[in-house]
């Protein structure tokens, strides 16, 4: 007997969440409003999954919101809030609405977070007095409406419990605000931030951004295709002043070592991410067929957004495949050097032996 095709509502039913392609990796994610599929039609994108699919494949502006270190001592701590304010040049604003204004207001500042360091005598010896954080946007993004997005995600984000004040820096291409939030709670307990909780601060400084008018989104880079991590700031600076980062010398060695003696190292996790990304953009391409279905020219429209995205996607290289890469164009290269330089002796030996005939 031949088997029944599957009718379109099949198909629907049998959908994996699209909130696969987004989702942080994370052990235990926070669920957000487009995490929540729909239970009449689990595999149907509801209006918030929509959305922000839309967002991610017309490619809205990522946010950065990074953890950029901590102080652990009050000079430390004083010579970050001079940094953060330009040494008393620029408007601080705390927790509480108060606008710090030129060096008398830095050394307010200063003198207050030193004395409930003081108090906090329970503090480990290593322990953190603040975390320091940087919310940043791409250039071209508007200053103001970065600003109150920091300021309204400082509110709702640490307001309730922690003493903290930003500053906004301008003299850099891309609008960024400096936030320092004590470590101290008024509940006692200390800020201790995870994966999961820096990701949920992305949404929602997203999220405020999106408030003001201002496109934005916050998907873990697996979402766009990238599997490879950004380097470290410090390791940035080491290639800018052409210093080789031992990060780089150590991994170099490692694949030279791999390509001279003729074998490759199996790598587990490249398999991992390799069978992760087929599965992420599996995924989208479903969620564009069953759209491509739809008798809307919206969903036909969003569809083919969908399948541009997906087959302008990067391909699949860790930074390992990138030095393999890199190697072996630097062998070819050299080859092709020396090739050229016996041909250019061949060449001159040829028009000696005419010359002496």
């Amino acid at each position: 007997m031949s088997r029944r095709s599957p009718r379109p509502a099949d198909l629907v039913s049998e959908l994996p969440p699209i909130s696969y392609v987004w989702e942080t990796p994370n052990r235990r994610p926070r669920r957000a409003e487009w995490d929540i599929p729909n239970p009449a039609a689990a595999g149907r994108l509801t209006p918030a999954m929509r959305a922000k699919l839309e967002r991610i494949v017309r490619r809205a502006p990522e946010v950065m919101v990074k953890i950029t270190g901590r102080t652990k001592s009050v000079a430390h701590l004083k010579s970050h809030l001079e940094y953060i304010t330009r040494n008393g040049e620029l408007d601080a604003e705390t927790e509480q609405g108060a606008t710090l204004a030129g060096r008398s207001g830095l050394k307010d500042l200063q003198q207050r977070w030193e004395d409930d360091a003081g108090l906090d005598d329970k503090r480990r010896r290593d322990g953190s007095l603040s975390i320091n954080i940087i919310l940043s946007m791409p250039a071209g993004t508007d200053a103001i409406a970065v600003k109150d997005s920091a300021r309204a995600f400082a509110i709702e984000t640490f307001g309730d419990n922690h003493d903290y004040v930003f500053v906004q820096h301008l003299d850099d291409k891309h609008p960024h605000v400096h936030l320092t939030v004590r470590s101290l709670g008024h509940n006692g307990k200390r800020l201790n931030p995870r994966k999961a909780d820096l990701q949920a601060w992305r949404e929602r400084f997203a999220g405020e951004l999106r408030l003001r008018g201002i496109a934005a989104e916050a998907t873990p880079r697996r979402t766009r295709g990238r599997v490879r991590k950004g380097d470290r700031g410090a390791v940035l600076a080491m290639r800018k002043r052409k210093v080789t980062p031992d990060v780089d010398r150590l991994a170099r060695k490692e694949v030279l070592s791999e390509v001279r003696g003729g074998r490759t190292a199996k790598h587990p996790w490249d398999e991992q991410i390799k069978s992760r990304q087929d599965a992420i953009r599996r995924r989208y391409l479903d969620y564009a067929a069953e759209l491509q279905r739809s008798g809307v020219a919206a969903d036909h429209a969003l569809a083919r957004q969908i399948r541009q995205f997906v087959k302008d996607m990067p391909a699949v290289e860790t930074r390992r495949h990138a030095l393999m890469n890199e190697l072996s164009e630097l062998a070819g290269s050299r080859r092709r050097d020396a090739k050229q330089d016996v041909d250019a002796d061949r060449r001159g030996e040829t028009r000696g032996d005419e010359r002496t005939r």
